[in-house]
């Protein structure tokens, strides 16, 4: 007699009914161990109930909603290629207009591209003009926010001061942030204590 005791993967086996090269031993174990054959009916014992059980099937929605919350790597390629198929007509006849109107718009690009090129004073000057342009909306910009935050007469005892009242500004600032965030640490620390 084999004094070994079966495996749970062994009585498996017998429990499903199979056959094979191995089984026969396991059978003429169970016939000869009292341990081993008990294990063996308390697990028929065990699959008859669950067979028994009324067999149920998730609602038709269960895997959209499951596949919802998990998220999804697309790889970066994949997603232009689906950005660009999105934008490609699919009738032939606007892929054919499509095609030409985008190969227009290229060569007129082209074309202006390679006038400015010959033409770097004007390339130039056009550059210097926007860049004074966006310059002076920027300062404008920035003037009226600060007139909008600090009021006129600021504004003016600022422009009177020049960089000092600015740096002093600025340090006022910083100050009076630093001391609203410790006071704000403190009143914090303050709550949690009495929590």
């Amino acid at each position: 007699m084999n004094h070994r005791h079966l495996l749970p993967n062994e009585i498996d086996l017998l429990v499903d009914g199979e056959a094979g090269f191995g089984v026969a031993p396991l059978r003429a174990h169970v016939a000869e161990c009292d341990d081993c054959r008990e294990r063996l009916d308390d697990a028929r014992i065990v699959v008859d109930a669950l067979e028994a059980l009324p067999h149920f099937s998730p609602d038709s929605r269960f895997a959209d909603r499951v596949m919802a919350q998990v998220p999804v790597f697309i790889p970066a390629h994949v997603a232009a290629r689906d950005s660009v198929a999105r934008w490609v007509p699919q009738s032939p006849a606007a892929r054919l207009a499509a095609a030409v109107a985008g190969t227009s718009m290229a060569g007129v690009l082209t074309l202006a591209l390679v006038w400015l090129a010959m033409r770097g004073d004007a390339v130039l000057f056009v550059g210097g003009l926007l860049g004074d342009r966006l310059r002076a909306a920027v300062a404008s910009a920035v003037r009226d926010l600060a007139v909008a935050l600090l009021g006129d007469s600021a504004i003016a005892a600022l422009q009177a001061t020049g960089p000092l009242g600015a740096s002093l500004l600025l340090v006022g600032f910083v100050i009076a942030a630093a001391g609203t965030l410790a006071g704000i640490r403190r009143l914090a620390t303050a709550s949690a204590r009495r929590s």
